[in-house]
This record gives structure tokens, sequence and C-alpha cells, in this order.
């Protein structure tokens, strides 16, 4: 009897939450979504398959997803077996022409790979790209400076064969959510003279979400959202506040990038940009089809 009843209140459950999932599947529908994967959930196997269901049921669902996916611990471990020496600024890794061979090698190659074949195991069609495909993404080198504290002069910090993107050509990208099938980018550019450039995942994603008009981007980390001076969550950020944190210190590292990139996409068009704990099963659906912010929404206003 008690399993009956078990079961009983289990389909009650389900069906309220379905119910309660209606509304936001209609504002989504027929709408993109760009979704950079990356993080811990690429690494964890349940993890990785919870998201390809994910990224299938919203497909079926009537949305457009768009995966762009990272790789960083990845071409890290290939990089260590190799006996590349690598480091970072601001969350950025130096690629000289060694280290950005291996890292196409492992984000074109075997990650996209990976991710396309998950996506098809859970019943979906997914077809892997890079930036280099159809010219879908052009980039030109990225440079950044550097105030010395001691002499007060900015000097430029020349970071190899690190890309920022300069144009998209959504074309191919149109012609695929068109179809049945879900497009899975790895973050490779490409020159207009031929060089590779390895592109930060979360600002190629950026690119594509302001090409693609997308309604909503979705940045996958490894901790909760952006945090406070007292690790705590923020929930909301208008644009103002998401600046003053990159300035005041709070954001340090390699999320400076990831809100550099959802600030960067809500002043372009994009509605909102969120950044979500990639470790919790089935964020993605968490957050689009349930009225509650799991991660931090960075908007024009608070109530968007």
């Amino acid at each position: 009897m008690s399993t009956s009843v078990t079961e009983h209140v289990s389909r009650e459950v389900q069906a309220h939450i379905l119910s309660e999932a209606l509304p936001f599947m209609q504002r989504y529908a027929g709408q993109t979504v760009v979704v950079k994967y990356g993080g811990h959930a690429m690494g964890d196997d349940t993890l990785a398959r919870q998201f390809a269901r994910d990224i299938v049921q919203l497909k079926l669902s009537g949305i457009n997803p768009i995966v762009v996916h990272g790789g960083g611990p990845q071409i890290g471990k290939m990089l260590d077996r190799l006996q590349i020496a690598s480091s970072f600024q601001d969350g950025l890794r130096i690629t000289d022409q060694a280290t950005v061979e291996i890292v196409e090698m492992v984000l074109a190659g075997s990650i996209n790979k990976q991710v396309v074949a998950s996506i098809q195991q859970e019943g979906g069609r997914a077809i892997g790209i890079s930036g280099k495909d159809g010219n879908l993404l052009l980039a030109r080198r990225l440079t950044r400076t550097k105030r010395d504290p001691d002499s007060n002069i900015e000097k430029i910090i020349d970071l190899g064969f690190v890309g920022e993107p300069e144009t998209v050509n959504p074309e191919i990208l149109s012609t695929i959510a068109a179809s049945s099938a879900i497009p899975v980018i790895a973050p490779i550019g490409t020159s207009l003279s031929g060089e590779t450039f390895n592109v930060n995942a979360d600002t190629f994603a950026g690119a594509i979400a302001v090409a693609m008009q997308a309604k909503r981007l979705l940045l996958l980390t490894d901790v909760e959202g952006v945090l406070d001076q007292n690790k705590k969550l923020i929930r909301e950020l208008t644009l103002d506040q998401a600046h003053k944190l990159i300035h005041d210190g709070t954001a340090s590292g390699g999320m400076i990038p990831k809100i550099e990139t959802c600030v960067s996409v809500v002043e372009k068009g994009v509605e909102g940009a969120v950044i979500l704990d990639g470790r919790v099963p089935h964020i993605v659906l968490l957050e689009l089809f349930t009225p509650y912010g799991v991660g931090t929404r960075i908007s024009r206003t608070a109530e968007e």
C-alpha cells in the first residue's frame, strides 16, 4: 500500500512539474538559447548524460539550443602529458604555436565528438563544427594591457594565439537550427590570413548568442554563480552592478571574462545572460523551465 501511495504522490509531483514548466516552454518556443558547456559537468559521466538529455529536451520543446563547449582541464592534461608549459593571464590561457595545435586537436577533435555522441545517445541529432567551418567565426589577435604597480606604466601582454571574435557568419548555424539537428561548436577561430586562434569559450558563446539574436546565454561553470565579497551567491545583476564587481576586485580570474561576456551580450540585445553551476543535475532545465533563478542572471534591469 505504501508503495502505491508513493507512486501516486510521485506521479502527482511529476505532473505538477510538467504543468509548471509549460508557460516557460511557451516563452522560449522558437527562440535560440546558447549554452556554454564546460567545467566539471564535462568530466562527470552522469552529469554529461544529464546535460545531453536536457539539450535534447530543449530541441523537442521547440527551442533552438546551440552548444559551445570548453575543455580547459582536458587541454591542460594533454599539455602536461606532452610536457608543454602553459600559463594564464586574467583567466585566459597564453597560447604559443605548439599550444594552439594541441588546443585545436583536443577541442575540435576529441571533446567536440564526445559531446556530439552524448547528445545522439540521448536521442538527439547533433552536428559538430568549429569556428573555422564555413568561416563561422573570424577572429583577431587578442591583446591585454597591465599596469605596473611600481612604475604606473601600462605594458602590453602578449597572449600568443589567443583570439577574440571579429565577425560571425551565422548562416551555417541557421541552416542547422532549421533542421532537427543541434549545433555543437568548438571555440576555435580563424583569421582572414588563415591563422588559428584559441578563443575563450565564454567569449565565443557570447559572440554566437549576439549573432543568432538569442533570448538567453547560459554559461555553465564550477561555482554557484557570481559571489559577493562574503562568498554569497548574487542572483541578479544589472549592467552597472556587474561592471562594479570587476572594477572593485570582487570578481577575479576566470570570472572576469564570464561577466564581461554577459555584459557585452546584454548590451548588444540578448535579453539575459546567466552564469550557472554546471555541477547541479539538470541545471539547464531548472533555469529555463522553472520560476526559480539558480545562478546569477545579468540583464539590463533586475526585473528582466
